[in-house]
């Protein structure tokens, strides 16, 4: 089972192929339309869920400040928990959290509910009261949480924040529109053992076999020369409640036999998300975000790539450039006119241009918009849009992908705001029925998760199981946007299918895009006001 191509990790969106190589996802398809598709679900759903969610009208609107003199409660009782019960409410102080890998979040709380999106184990929402008695598919009753939306108290959340084992084990949330939402690791030559409670240093002899005390403290020395410790930062002693406690997975998380202190090994090639770190019998370990514990002396840790696009202001446009060596000499203009060197670019720069240049047939020098001059032998041009699709209108945002150029440009309406590189699927302007080509087309943006884990599949050459890939945006069946922990090669086809984003990029352009998702959610359906998606050769 391998889950590399060349060099690197395979794309995640190998999990949605099928048949010969085909980059779709009908067996996977929405993970709107089937719950369980980011991730296991060997428990079943939380209490609440419906069979047959209808998606096709929901709206979520982005949460905001809420004005001194909003006030709960001023809705009819009869329209309490209906669809029309949809205002935001003023916190009281009463709270809720989930304790499942996804509790849903539906329209009302009626037989007919629909999901507008979920929250992931350890996220502590406001709620308000009262709460609305138990139904049919709701034993433990039910809360209004903001910006709208109801949760069923059960398996999927509790009102017990301060203690539930699961909140507090999952206290450490992602981090949103910054780069990666956790530390990233992938498996090591041995994948680790995923440890479901702190052992004792001969406890790790017995179950990995002598030199666990070595291969730690070797660890820690090359940590502190390879950079691995300055990206993990500070390492904390065991938090109190992991001293004396086992791990409780969130409801919905796959749960294997447990051995003495252990649940067995990773799969080969896994990609984990890490919340916290911490440092027990002189080893460091790391939490995953499914509560298992792994000795990091047996991953390696991902250090984030540091490409980012190029945000455009209102006065600029394009074309714009990024550097695509490893060095380009940098110019400036003299008294004279004319062009003298002057320091350099760095790899993978990013460049507004003024659209003003110098020279003529082979070599051109572009104007950047700090008045410097960079060769055009050295940049990847973005070049200016002449002609427009037919919704590029007003401020309507949009996000323009070119599959030659390996661009993406985010347009609000004419107007572009941001451009950069990607990855999109290996087999170019291929059919992706028949090869691992990005899909073409006008599509919309759906279905938003903040991280989702994806899975390979054991019959496919290529198979992994890349735990919280970050910033997934789908925008037709198995297509999606997303953060990319496993290669740093933007510019180049490189996927499955998908289109391959750097930490960065990623992030902001989640943040960017429509349907947002609300503070504390984890994840957004919505297939009425999305985010126009236009894949061109």
């Amino acid at each position: 089972m391998r889950a590399r191509a060349g060099s690197g990790w395979a794309d995640p969106c190998a999990t949605l192929v099928q048949g010969s190589g085909a980059a779709k996802a009908s067996a996977w398809v929405l993970s709107a339309v089937l719950p369980c598709a980011l991730g296991g679900c060997s428990q079943g759903e939380p209490p609440g869920a419906e069979p047959n969610p209808n998606l096709g009208s929901i709206v979520v609107e982005a949460d905001g400040e809420l004005d001194a003199g909003d006030e709960g409660g001023s809705v009819p009782s009869d329209l309490l928990g209906t669809l029309e019960d949809n205002l935001p409410f003023q916190p009281t102080g009463k709270r809720i959290a989930s304790i499942a890998w996804r509790t849903w979040v539906y329209t009302d709380t009626g037989p007919k509910r629909t999901r507008l999106g979920y929250l992931r184990a350890g996220a502590v929402v406001d709620a308000r009261e009262p709460g609305l008695g138990p139904n049919e598919g709701c034993a433990g009753g039910w809360f209004r949480i903001n910006p709208r939306g109801f949760v069923c108290i059960g398996k999927g959340a509790t009102e017990d924040v301060e203690h539930d084992p699961v909140v507090i084990a999952s206290e450490v949330r992602p981090v949103r529109g910054q780069g990666f939402p956790y530390l990233y690791a992938m498996s090591g030559e041995v994948a680790p053992l995923l440890y479901f409670k702190l052992p004792t240093m001969a406890q790790m002899v017995n179950v990995e076999g002598d030199g666990v005390a070595g291969r730690a403290s070797a660890w820690k020395q090359m940590s502190r020369i390879n950079g691995t410790a300055d990206l993990l930062g500070p390492i904390s002693a065991p938090p109190r409640w992991l001293l004396s406690n086992d791990l409780t997975k969130p409801y919905g998380v796959e749960q294997p036999l447990r051995y003495s202190v252990h649940a067995g090994k990773a799969k080969a090639d896994s990609g984990f998300a890490i919340a916290r770190t911490l440092e027990h019998e002189g080893r460091t370990f790391g939490l995953t975000t499914e509560l298992d514990l792994i000795a990091l002396d047996r991953v390696k840790m991902v250090k984030p790539s540091s490409f980012s696009g190029v945000h455009l202001t209102e006065t600029q446009d394009l074309p714009a450039a990024i550097i695509d060596r490893h060095y380009v000499q940098r110019y400036e203009a003299g008294e004279d006119g004319k062009l003298r060197p002057s320091g350099s670019y760095s790899h993978r720069q990013g460049l507004a241009l003024t659209g003003k240049k110098q020279g003529t047939g082979g070599l051109v020098m572009y104007e950047t918009a700090d008045g410097s001059w960079v060769p055009s032998d050295g940049v990847r041009l973005i070049p200016h849009r002449t002609e427009f699709p037919s919704f590029a209108t007003g401020g309507r945002k949009w996000i323009d992908i070119s599959i030659k150029e390996q661009s993406l440009v985010a347009y609000e309406g004419r107007r572009p705001v941001f451009v950069t590189l990607v990855s999109t699927g290996r087999g170019g302007l291929g059919d992706p029925e028949k090869v691992h080509a990005t899909v073409r087309g006008t599509f919309m943006v759906h279905t938003k998760h903040v991280s989702a884990t994806m899975d390979g599949d054991d019959d496919k050459t290529d198979s992994f199981n890349l735990r919280d890939v970050p910033f997934v945006q789908y925008f037709h069946k198995g297509y999606a946007l997303h953060g990319t922990y496993w290669h740093d090669e933007f510019g180049k086809v490189r996927s499955h299918g998908c289109v391959n984003l750097s930490p960065k990029d990623s992030a902001w352009l989640f943040e960017w895009t429509d349907p947002p998702v609300p503070k504390g959610w984890h994840g957004v359906l919505n297939h009425e006001r999305g985010t126009v998606v236009y894949v061109r050769p």
